[in-house]
């Protein structure tokens, strides 16, 4: 999959700003008050994806202690008791068309998902899509630091007789180790968990349509497709959540902060009209 590139993005950001600038000095007002959220919004989330883009270009790409630390979590994992990575993989490899649909829906509903919930949350519920755009937004910023703690997915570890997914079926995400937009020793913590909790809980904290109790099962269906498909552990996925969570909860705690600052502040008091009495008046009080 092709993605834009960081200066792609910056241009992007830099037309929206445009169109902004020219729809509110001429636009109608009608188009003006549709428009201007809209070049707004997409000025914003460009900026964000290209400084992301660029993050990602800084030289840590080494991939010094990631099998170590991937061994690691195998390791801490079988101690929780937590059900393998492998058992899930050799569980749809048993069924071939099961495994191909679960490489496929690793490979095609990542991105596609979570544009057409931000594009959905934006025009249907606009109360509600700031705070889930900042809780995406903080937990991508904490996905983009923790990667530099450098970690192997499993199927990097042979000894445990993994099989990668998208070599055997095609659609495959990824290249050879050090090239394409993605790197393949940040499996921690998990984007596409990540990613897909914001979807999936977006939808239904947003909405009270029956629907919601589907499109929620996107979040443990993806949990199940990356573990199955050798290219996260467990505890990315959990690790991904935390940071959703945390993000969400700082949200709206600036949020509140903001409110009760705004409240505390002292109104203004109203000017009051003392009235003042003519000469006349008061030169007759005097003689009285």
């Amino acid at each position: 999959m092709s993605w834009a590139t960081w200066d792609q993005a910056a241009i992007a950001c830099m037309c929206s700003l445009v169109g902004l600038l020219l729809v509110t000095l001429v636009g109608p007002r009608r188009l003006r008050e549709f428009l201007a959220p809209v070049f707004t919004e997409f000025a914003l989330i460009s900026a964000l994806y290209s400084i992301w883009r660029l993050a990602r270009e800084l030289p840590f790409t080494h991939e010094s202690g990631a099998i170590e630390r991937a061994r690691w979590i195998d390791h801490l994992q079988n101690a929780l008791h937590l059900p393998t990575e492998l058992s899930m993989q050799h569980f749809v490899l048993h069924h071939d068309w099961l495994a191909r649909a679960t490489n496929a829906y690793y490979a095609t509903v990542h991105v596609p998902a979570l544009i057409a919930f931000m594009v959905w949350l934006f025009f249907r519920h606009r109360d509600r899509y700031p705070h889930w755009r900042n809780g995406l937004a903080l937990l991508t910023l904490g996905c983009l630091v923790i990667r530099f703690i450098r970690v192997a997915p499993p199927r990097f570890l042979p000894e445990l007789h993994f099989v990668d997914l998208s070599t055997r079926y095609g659609l495959g995400v990824y290249g050879p180790v050090g090239t394409g937009v993605s790197d393949q020793f940040a499996a921690m913590p998990s984007i596409h968990v990540g990613w897909a909790a914001v979807v999936a809980l977006g939808i239904f904290f947003s909405t009270t349509s029956r629907w919601r109790w589907l499109f929620v099962l996107h979040l443990p269906v993806t949990m199940f497709v990356v573990a199955a498909c050798g290219h996260h552990w467990w505890l990315d996925g959990i690790v991904a959540l935390a940071l959703l969570w945390g993000g969400l909860r700082l949200d709206t705690f600036v949020r509140r902060q903001v409110a009760k600052r705004r409240e505390a502040e002292p109104h203004s008091v109203p000017a009051v009209a003392v009235a003042v009495p003519s000469a006349g008046h008061v030169a007759t009080e005097g003689a009285s």
